[in-house]
């Protein structure tokens, strides 16, 4: 039977014509969806500086950035703009850092790897590891921690930082086999200790870590380049995340949605999308963004859907590159 088709004034069938033409292609090989306006790089210049960790505060539109050299954490604008936001006399190396918006703070882990001239010391050099909170709104110290006292003796590295529903933070150690708790009220215990989670002399060992909303948090081990899950209840029940994909040198972690993680891994100049589809037992690479050589160390999530990654350019720093580095840049993850 035929079939009778519509008759479109000409007038109409120009403009469907139009609107077909203008709007935007789909692709299966780009599932992203980003904000508008969003800038796909911020370059800031200061020189030296050598931050390790950053944070998008979308209440006043800027990253916060920390530095293994000055101690200081800054703040950045989209056009470049580089301002100091707070610094402390505790404040020797800053790494990684959680912005902690319910509660207004910036959580802030503090070690000493020996970089900061100004501020080092033998009693502080690969032994230190610390948590400072600063107010989210004017960088007032809120509270510091000083963690390796509850292991005095050994090596120390606070690397990073998760919080959970409660307001507990929850720190690596890079150079011990540790996770520390510290609770609203600044009080630190021993979350989990285990020979396992250890790395050789010299290398780090526990890194990036994420509180995931069903009750375990994601770790990342940099030296074997795996992923453990551990139970918030049962912390020695922890697990390795079964993956096909070798991880080495993953650092920091971003939780995209529950069954969705991004991984930095600066030795390999990557940034690794990972999805599990049986609550993180096992999990896949769904994407790879591949970064210039300016060792990647972690990410911000920024209006949702958008993460960033920051170039710390931390290997010039440890070969003693001079001039030192001046320009360091936080660029939007395209997988």
């Amino acid at each position: 039977m035929p079939v009778s088709l519509p008759v479109f004034p000409v007038r109409t069938l120009a403009a469907l014509l139009l609107t077909a033409l203008l709007a935007p292609a789909c692709s299966d090989d780009d599932d992203e969806t980003t904000s508008p306006g969003v800038p796909d790089a911020v370059a800031f210049t200061q020189a030296g500086l050598y931050p390790e960790g950053v944070q998008y505060d979308a209440t006043d539109n800027r990253f916060f950035v920390s530095s293994q050299t000055r101690g200081a954490i800054g703040q950045v604008k989209d056009d470049g703009t580089y301002t100091q936001f707070a610094d402390d006399a505790v404040l020797i190396s800053t790494i990684g850092m959680r912005l902690d918006e319910g509660r207004n703070r910036l959580l802030v882990a503090v070690s000493d790897p020996g970089y900061n001239t100004a501020r080092t010391s033998t009693a502080t050099q690969r032994k230190l590891a610390g948590l400072a909170s600063f107010n989210r709104a004017n960088g007032q110290r809120l509270s510091y921690t000083d963690l390796g006292a509850l292991r005095p003796g050994q090596n120390h590295f606070a690397n990073d930082i998760a919080v959970d529903a409660q307001g507990n933070a929850y720190v690596t150690d890079s150079f011990s086999p540790i996770i520390y708790k510290v609770d609203v009220q600044g009080v630190a215990t021993i979350f989990l200790e285990n020979a396992q989670l250890a790395a050789p002399a010299g290398a780090f060992g526990l890194n990036g870590i994420v509180y995931h909303p069903d009750g375990y948090l994601l770790v990342a081990k940099s030296n074997e380049g795996v992923l453990f899950k551990v139970p918030l209840t049962n912390p020695t029940a922890f697990t390795k995340v079964a993956s096909a994909q070798n991880l080495m040198g993953a650092d920091g972690l971003l939780l995209q949605d529950n069954n969705t993680l991004q991984v930095v891994t600066n030795a390999q100049a990557k940034v690794y999308r990972l999805t599990s589809a049986d609550a993180w037992a096992t999990a896949t690479v769904s994407g790879t963004f591949s970064t210039p050589p300016q060792y990647p160390t972690t990410l911000a999530r920024r209006e949702g859907a958008d993460s960033y990654v920051l170039y710390s350019n931390l290997n010039a720093l440890q070969a003693s590159q001079n001039p030192p580095v001046s320009v360091f840049t936080i660029a939007r993850v395209k997988f």
